[in-house]
């Protein structure tokens, strides 16, 4: 018979079973980078919409909010912090990918070289915005929201997002539109850029409000006697 002290050394550590991750967990965290990426490239484009100067991003960026909202309720506040920051990383790394294929020699037999840089090649005061606008405004999101759970109700949960939302967007928007534009645009353009950021923000999350009920907040765990 074998001791007890010896069976744990027959183990492989192959056969230990991991820590189960939920995957709706792994697709909220898949789904906040890559709307934070197409976000990034999309803040590219300056469109024109019923007279407002809107960037393209902004159809999409909104989302990362309840997204984030939502791997908040299913994983914590450090899962949260975790996905922001590294969200952030991604897209500085996607910026200096982009910038060194730019510059890489251009096969004359595709051509578009030219075209690539002037679509992809990052403008570095865009890209410095942005993540600093995502990172200040879903730090702030994840504040509200943890404080709002904990101190005033954990239900009408709707309304932890709608209220987590209403006072990041327009933070972020803030430090978007100026970081990026602010001195380069008529301020009036400027405005016009943060008006229908807020806006349209405003809208998609009054859209996602009842995503926050499409995953289970884990249930308290047990304290060991």
């Amino acid at each position: 018979m074998v001791p007890p002290a010896e069976t744990s050394a027959l183990i492989r550590p192959e056969a230990a079973t991991p820590a189960a991750v939920p995957r709706a967990a792994l697709v909220l965290v898949s789904l906040y980078i890559a709307a934070q990426m197409l976000s990034d490239v999309g803040s590219l484009k300056i469109a024109l919409l019923a007279g407002f100067s809107i960037d393209a991003g902004t159809f999409i960026y909104p989302l990362t909010f309840t997204l984030r909202d939502l791997v908040h309720k299913r994983l914590g506040i450090a899962a949260a912090r975790t996905v922001v920051v590294t969200a952030a990383g991604l897209n500085l790394f996607m910026a200096l990918f982009l910038q060194a294929a730019a510059r890489l020699p251009e096969d004359p037999s595709w051509g578009l070289g030219r075209e690539f840089a002037a679509v992809l090649g990052p403008v570095w005061r865009i890209v410095v915005a942005s993540i600093a606008a995502e990172v200040v405004s879903e730090l702030i999101d994840t504040e509200v929201y943890r404080l709002w759970v904990g101190r005033v109700t954990t239900r009408f949960q709707w309304l932890r997002v709608l209220t987590s939302n209403s006072i990041s967007i327009p933070i972020d928007s803030l430090i978007f539109c100026w970081g990026a534009f602010g001195g380069s645009l008529p301020v009036e353009v400027v405005w016009s850029i943060f008006a229908a950021n807020v806006l349209v923000k405003g809208l998609v999350t009054l859209a996602s409000l009842p995503a926050i009920y499409l995953v289970k907040e884990p249930l308290p765990q047990r304290r060991q006697p």
